[in-house]
């Protein structure tokens, strides 16, 4: 099937654009002149609105190239990270109380509510700088790869087709996004949701029709690839550091590199992290006008999040099972070397592959549309959280004085930053090849001190500002270490370490494992040096804590849910346990 988009499917790509742009310019016209409206939509976002905008958020870049990727790659192993939607029940029932009585438009600001003025600034600092090295660069690089896979021949001015659609898809997202702001950001996102799903159900039918079935995608791949529980210490002792890729029909391809002790105890690290305390993702919430609607909002988003191991995790399965069986030879040729072992790098492209060669003209169409709303979606929610960090956090602490009309100027300038950073990040993404997998391991090293500092501060009253400085600092310095150790191996890929040296062992050891050392040790300083300076005033931390609640908060709280609430919750829970014990090889 060639792969070559037809006049129907650019029908059905234009006709998502112009509902997209319209959505977003009814949403523009409405009220947009204070700070709250701005940032947190006027605080009026609807349980649903919450929920499919978190997940939105979520379902971007990471999934359509890395996830997909990862599928092909190392099987179901990334489906840990998937199934962490427990994650959100603790945003929901945990988080969102003290949340929402703080008012914050941002997680740095609950950290000066908590900590001190000192504690917000480095916060801010580290997500600002995060965002622009992580997030925006990974969507830049798949919205590229995306159009380089479907429109290979799309030339202009002498661009190619990676350069026109990392272009186009910061253009018009940064277009919707400095005029809307999170309420253009938050509906339009709710209609992608839609479109995502659908679509992604869609590669994942046609792609088992091309194959044959499961059983046959089973058969193909082997046990293996359908195990989330992998050996905690693989090759030996030795394997902890360099675990080695076997030669082999197709255990090679599913190599151990997420042993189930790292998986199971680093990926809740940095799922808690992520979905509880991560400005991308709690913005959202913030803008629920209660914590009813918070807690409902990320209970749905929970539902959502398991959809990524069925419509990203197993297409990709599928592109390779489709490639190692022959059976499409297109695909075969992109994913497989002349040795029929699988190419790595070009992994990244397993999920536009599928689409390209194994839709029917009509759905591929669909599908296109909801790849660009995954990536339009998962960018415009770092362009509206980092305007809002530097507004919030830096603006008008500078400016305590500037008028509502002024911040929402400084917000919309903010962003336009923001859509230009991502421009001038083009030729770099372009040309670092081994870029993507350096950028995955940046959250492992940098979420451990954050998620440290947010629970301990919520659950131990007696940790103070002395402490969370103290946290903050060293853990964000063992993970500068990490990074600046695995750079010159990760994007420069001629260089290594002499084997056995202490860096050589600090490059290899598993990031998991590294990422759980960081956890310990910001365990360790936040008690001994909370400890051993004078303890913060409870009175000004009143609500901000377990031990600081009062019997008002805790009627408040308990007033806002019902059963239905706690039976999604408990449902949750169960669906997850179900997915886990159904792969286990």
């Amino acid at each position: 099937m060639s792969s070559t988009l037809a006049i129907f499917d650019w029908i059905i790509i234009l006709g998502y654009f112009i509902i997209i742009l319209g959505l977003a310019w009814w949403v523009i016209k409405q009220k947009q002149d204070t700070s709250d409206d701005y940032f947190l939509a006027g605080r009026h976002l609807g349980w649903f609105i919450v929920g499919a905008s978190i997940f939105a958020s979520n379902i971007g870049s990471e999934h359509l190239v890395g996830l997909a990727g990862s599928g092909a790659t190392d099987g179901v192993a990334m489906a840990h990270y998937e199934l962490h939607a427990w994650c959100l029940l603790v945003l929901g029932w945990v988080m969102v109380p003290f949340y929402m009585r703080s008012k914050v438009f941002t997680m740095p600001e609950f950290l000066e509510r908590r900590f001190s003025p000192t504690a917000r600034t480095t916060l801010s600092v580290i997500s600002l700088v995060a965002y622009v090295l992580t997030k925006i660069a990974v969507g830049i690089f798949a919205g590229g790869i995306v159009f380089s896979v479907l429109l290979p021949e799309l030339n202009l001015w002498g661009m190619d087709s990676f350069w026109i659609g990392s272009i186009l898809v910061i253009i018009l997202t940064g277009l919707y996004t400095v005029l809307g702001g999170l309420r253009a950001v938050a509906y339009t996102e709710a209609l992608q949701t839609v479109i995502l799903i659908f679509g992604s159900i869609l590669v994942t039918i046609f792609g088992l029709k091309a194959l044959g079935g499961w059983s046959v995608l089973r058969e193909t791949l082997g046990s293996d690839a359908f195990n989330l529980w992998k050996p905690m210490i693989p090759e030996g002792i030795q394997g902890t550091w360099a675990p080695v890729l076997e030669k082999g029909k197709m255990a090679w391809y599913f190599n151990d590199n997420y042993p189930w002790l790292g998986m199971l105890f680093c990926a809740p690290i940095v799922g808690l992290w992520y979905w509880t305390t991560d400005q991308y993702i709690v913005q959202r919430t913030l803008g629920a006008p209660n914590e009813k609607e918070a807690r409902r909002g990320s209970i749905a988003a929970g539902f959502l999040k398991l959809l990524p191991v069925f419509i990203f995790i197993i297409p990709g399965m599928i592109s390779l099972a489709l490639a190692e069986t022959g059976l499409s030879p297109e695909i075969q040729a992109q994913l497989l070397d002349a040795n029929g072992e699988i190419i790595r790098e070009n992994a990244q492209s397993a999920f536009p592959l599928l689409v390209a060669y194994v839709l029917p003209v009509g759905v591929r169409g669909i599908v296109v549309a909801g790849l660009l709303a995954a990536l339009m979606s998962s960018l415009a929610g770092i362009f509206n959280a980092s305007a809002t960090l530097f507004t919030i956090d830096f603006y008008a602490r500078i400016k305590p004085n500037a008028s509502q009309k002024n911040l929402v100027k400084i917000g919309r300038i903010a962003t336009f930053v923001m859509v230009i950073i991502g421009l001038i990040w083009i030729p770099v993404i372009k040309g670092g090849k081994g870029l993507y997998d350096y950028l995955q391991g940046v959250q492992s090293y940098l979420a451990p001190p954050i998620a440290v500092v947010f629970f301990m501060g919520v659950f131990w009253k007696r940790m103070n500002a002395k402490g969370a400085m103290a946290t903050l600092i060293t853990g964000f310095a063992m993970g500068l270490f990490r990074l600046a150790v695995d750079t010159p191996v990760k994007l420069l890929n001629a260089y290594e370490y002499t084997k056995g040296s202490f860096f050589w062992v600090i490059n290899n050891i598993f990031f998991q494992y590294y990422s759980m050392l960081i956890t310990l040790v910001c365990i360790i300083v936040a008690i001994i040096v909370s400890k051993a300076t004078e303890e913060p005033s409870y009175e000004k931390i009143s609500g901000l804590t377990f031990g600081t609640t009062t019997d008002d908060h805790r009627r408040e709280s308990r007033s806002s849910w019902n059963t239905g609430d706690v039976v999604s919750s408990v449902l949750l829970v169960i669906i997850i346990v179900l997915i886990y014990m159904s792969f286990t090889g």
